[in-house]
């Protein structure tokens, strides 16, 4: 049986606070769990759940993976708590440190969930930022690793808005070797900084390609993958992202200039018509829901397990 090991960094902020060698380790835990395979109690264990952003995916996978290890947790609403009346992150963060063994956190701005860790004495794992999305990445790469086996030659091909999810996959993919390609409108690319950093990390620099032409950026590839146009908190924007995004739908045209096995991703909730067709949504290609499962295997998996024995 695989046992979990002791990683580098007690907190997930970001898909860096890996290694590459982690990163493995992690997706084998997590396929143990899948298989049942694995038994681990995190006997009078707290999660602490801070969401200043909706989700339904991310809390009930957190809330069913800390309850499959024995756990309990506590969802801290900001709209009923301190925390919505201006209450300062440190303290916050002090205060629940004292009560719960480790926080999830999925809130706007990058700097603020890296404030949370400062100061909170337990662990903290990014739910989401605008920047990032390492517990959906994880996932991710976990689905990619079941269908294909390995990372080896594989090619990942997303398309739409450079968001939080192309970011972590960005990194992700630069960690892994794997060739990522991001096909984006001009003016909507995936943060310059962290695509520096991927660049830094990646052997072969060609494996990242940042791009504008959806039609080239899926030649050959084994996954595909999109997601919603507007973000959480872009709901403003809607219309003129239809407008600029026109050609970046995943549909049949799309899909048939990538390998005739490549699979489709999508980290939901899905818009049908908009950034990918309900016909490829729902083909035999498509590996959504698995992926969708693998949240909570992946958060399982990623809970500092050596600190809540």
């Amino acid at each position: 049986m695989l046992n979990p090991i002791r990683l580098a960094s007690e907190n997930f902020l970001s898909s860096l606070d890996t290694s590459c060698e982690e990163f493995h380790h992690i997706l084998e835990i997590a396929k143990n769990f899948k298989n049942k395979d694995l038994n681990i109690k995190f006997k009078e264990k707290v999660l602490g759940l801070i969401f200043d952003k909706s989700s339904t995916r991310t809390r009930v996978s957190f809330q069913v993976a800390m309850s499959r290890l024995g756990g309990t947790t506590v969802d801290l609403n900001p709209t009923t708590s301190q925390i919505g009346r201006g209450e300062p992150i440190r303290d916050t963060a002090r205060v629940l440190s004292r009560y719960c063994d480790v926080l999830a956190i999925r809130t706007f701005k990058q700097t603020d969930l890296e404030e949370y860790a400062k100061w909170s004495s337990k662990p903290v794992i990014n739910a989401l930022t605008d920047l990032e999305h390492p517990c959906q990445a994880l996932a991710d790469f976990m689905t990619i690793k079941e269908e294909f086996f390995d990372f080896k030659d594989v090619v990942l091909t997303f398309i739409g808005d450079g968001n939080n999810v192309a970011n972590s996959l960005i990194l992700c993919g630069a960690l892994l070797g794997v060739e990522v390609r991001i096909a984006c409108p001009k003016g909507y690319e995936p943060n310059s900084l962290l695509i520096d950093k991927a660049y830094e990390i990646y052997e072969n620099k060609n494996l990242l390609k940042i791009t504008n032409d959806p039609n080239t950026a899926v030649l050959g590839a084994n996954v595909l993958y999109t997601d919603v146009w507007s973000s959480m908190g872009e709901e403003n924007q809607k219309d003129e992202k239809e407008k600029v995004f026109n050609g970046f739908t995943i549909d049949s045209d799309l899909v048939s200039k990538a390998d005739k096995d490549a699979i489709i991703l999508h980290c939901l909730p899905a818009y049908r018509s908009k950034e990918i067709t309900d016909e490829i949504f729902e083909s035999h290609k498509s590996r959504i829901f698995d992926q969708a499962e693998n949240r909570l295997h992946a958060q399982q998996s990623r809970f500092p397990m050596d600190c809540l024995k």
